[in-house]
């Protein structure tokens, strides 16, 4: 005998699926196309969202792309600084390509981006120059003090990205 409370109906979760059991999609898309279009990725800690920017000289955003989780960072660097005018582009080892740095240097900046230590010809850097990646880095760590960028309350990836506008916009205010 069930218990009086419980309903044998699928309650308001179950509901929310589509018709063919997968958040997000649209008739007829496969399941990688539908998490890519809402930037939903699997990792080890569920599905995740990657969040990738380009800074200005102070920490304050000019581009902001996000991506599914599992993705590298290199697969969108070449978006973020593409028709950008800019004296230095710095990033960490995670950006260390031949294609990128090349891309940097023909648009007429220049690559500040350490060698990787697997790398057979390392390549020199400004270490000085180097510092001022700690802005990025000052900028995610602010925006994740904002609860839902830090947590994608959002379910849509445009919604998502729209938060994460709304307090990078916040963030440059300060």
């Amino acid at each position: 005998m069930d218990h009086d409370r419980r309903d044998c109906r699928p309650g308001s979760p179950a509901r929310r699926w589509g018709s063919n059991g997968r958040v997000g999609t649209r008739p007829g898309d496969p399941p990688d196309i539908a998490a890519a279009r809402e930037g939903l990725g699997r990792s080890r800690g569920g599905l995740t969202s990657k969040i990738h920017a380009a800074c200005d000289a102070l920490g304050n955003p000019l581009r902001l792309v996000i991506t599914p989780g599992q993705r590298g960072d290199m697969t969108q660097a070449s978006a973020l600084i593409d028709a950008m005018e800019t004296g230095a582009v710095i990033g960490d080892k995670g950006y260390d390509s031949d294609a990128l740095v090349e891309q940097i240097e023909s648009a007429g900046a220049v690559a500040v981006i350490p060698s990787r230590k697997n790398r057979t010809v390392a390549r020199d850097h400004d270490a000085n120059l180097y510092a001022d990646r700690n802005k990025i880095e000052r900028f995610f760590g602010r925006l994740k003090q904002c609860r839902r960028v830090a947590t994608r309350y959002e379910k849509l990836g445009q919604n998502y990205l729209s938060m994460v506008f709304l307090a990078s916009a916040l963030i440059s205010l300060k």
